[in-house]
């Protein structure tokens, strides 16, 4: 049975893929209903790029010392226990791939439904949803040629949304009347930390290359490259992207709403020349998708080779792909994109996720002191600080959310119950593994 690998221009355009999806795109308009001063929202994109690059540089030593795909699930169980990364990797499959893959399927059709109103959206997104799966559970070949692509076609059409944004002339100075007004109390507010979770579930995906790993040609040197310049690349693009949206349109249009690329791109292009630059963004996603659905299982299949509980999605065909684990994943979005609320599900991806990477992002410190003569191709910039800066943001901004959820007199606080459900149920799911399937 051959498997292919594949090489350090494929791990990148996997990086910016995973990244650059439906979160920049969909942010903004819910960091406006708290925050309002330009200079704040830019900050927050700075302090989300420079989070996201401490936890690359961290997870660029993790990866050359344990290269073999499963990301988070492979870093926990050896640097803490089996235990957690058995949580890691359950979360991984029902909350860091599925819901992403869900919610930006979401995004195509909310986006596609203001241009044709006629549209069934849910079919829509079943439709996308399912032709990308096809594509990745049949042929690893196939499947990667598809994400350089349309990866390329990305960042294509970033750069010239980017270029007509600062070319055109601007909505009006309402935006810009706060850069005076900049105070450092709007910085320390619950509204900012929560933001921080819009932004960093928006930079989510800096992590993409350290799940394939055992699917990459000579991981121990393209993994770390492929982090970091993945990731720096993407931070650059989205301070620019955020600045032409709010320099595009006004903030009352922008506030609360899901469409930010769409709205931005009528007043860039005109309402004829806003909907192709809508359909060319709805056409950009299919390469956030697409990554994530090839992604995502190899976490999957990973869990498979170690617990036996989860064995059966270990297959795979003959050219290498984990089908069965693609499919389940598939499954799981599915019922996500049936069945859930685009703002609740991003709350609850952002805080699992968040927790998930800040006990990998620690674990660098604990794999040295654990395992002091183990082999490390690639070290930590400037450690411990890059963990100390990604560890105090993240506590700050996951603090926060919590807070808020329990705190709000209209809602249940869904995120915190979601959140600790999908650690509990994996640890019930482990100990059923342990108890019986082991047996």
């Amino acid at each position: 049975m051959s498997s292919a690998k594949i090489g350090f221009r494929t791990t990148v355009a996997f990086v910016v893929a995973n990244m650059v999806g439906v979160g920049v795109f969909t942010s903004l308009g819910f960091q406006l209903v708290g925050l309002s001063n330009p200079i704040t929202i830019a900050l927050i994109w700075i302090i989300g790029g420079l989070t996201a690059f401490c936890g690359a540089i961290a997870y660029s030593e993790l990866g050359a010392s344990m290269p073999r795909s499963g990301g988070e699930y492979n870093y926990l169980s050896v640097v803490y226990h089996p235990a957690l990364g058995f949580v890691s990797g359950w979360a991984s499959l029902v909350v860091g791939f599925s819901a992403p893959v869900a919610l930006t399927c979401m995004a195509m059709s909310s986006y596609l439904g203001n241009i044709f109103p006629q549209l069934n959206a849910k079919l829509f997104a079943m439709v996308v949803l399912t032709l990308i799966t096809l594509i990745h559970a049949f042929d690893v070949r196939v499947g990667t040629r598809l994400q350089r692509f349309f990866t390329l076609l990305k960042i294509f059409i970033i750069v010239v949304f980017i270029v007509a944004g600062f070319v055109a002339e601007p909505a009006g100075s309402s935006n810009f009347i706060g850069w005076g007004d900049f105070s450092l109390r709007e910085v320390f507010s619950p509204a900012f930390a929560i933001s921080l979770v819009w932004v960093y579930y928006a930079y989510s995906g800096w992590n993409a290359a350290a799940y394939i790993s055992g699917d990459v040609e000579n991981p121990q040197r393209t993994v770390p490259r492929a982090l970091l310049c993945g990731t720096a690349f993407v931070a650059v693009l989205y301070l620019f992207l955020n600045m032409v949206f709010l320099r595009t349109a006004p903030v009352s249009e922008l506030t609360g709403q899901i469409e930010i690329g769409l709205i931005c791109a009528k007043h860039i292009f005109g309402e004829n020349g806003g909907e192709i630059m809508g359909l060319l963004i709805t056409l950009m996603l299919v390469s956030s998708i697409s990554s994530m659905v090839f992604v995502g299982p190899r976490v999957g299949a990973a869990m498979g080779e170690d617990h036996r509980i989860f064995r059966f999605l270990t297959k795979k065909n003959r050219q290498g792909c984990p089908y069965v684990s693609v499919w389940v994943q598939w499954l799981v979005s599915a019922v996500m994109l049936l069945s859930g609320s685009f703002r609740a599900i991003t709350q609850y991806t952002g805080v699992v996720l968040s927790i998930c990477a800040l006990l990998s992002v620690v674990g660098v410190i604990v794999h040295r002191h654990r395992f002091p003569d183990a082999p490390r191709p690639y070290r930590t910039w400037a450690y411990p600080w890059p963990i100390v800066f990604f560890a105090a943001i993240i506590l700050w901004s996951v603090t926060y959310m919590l807070y808020v959820d329990f705190t709000d007199d209209d809602n249940v606080p869904w995120t915190t119950i979601l959140s600790f459900a999908t650690i509990f149920s994996g640890l019930i799911l482990y100990w059923i593994n342990k108890k019986i399937c082991d047996k």
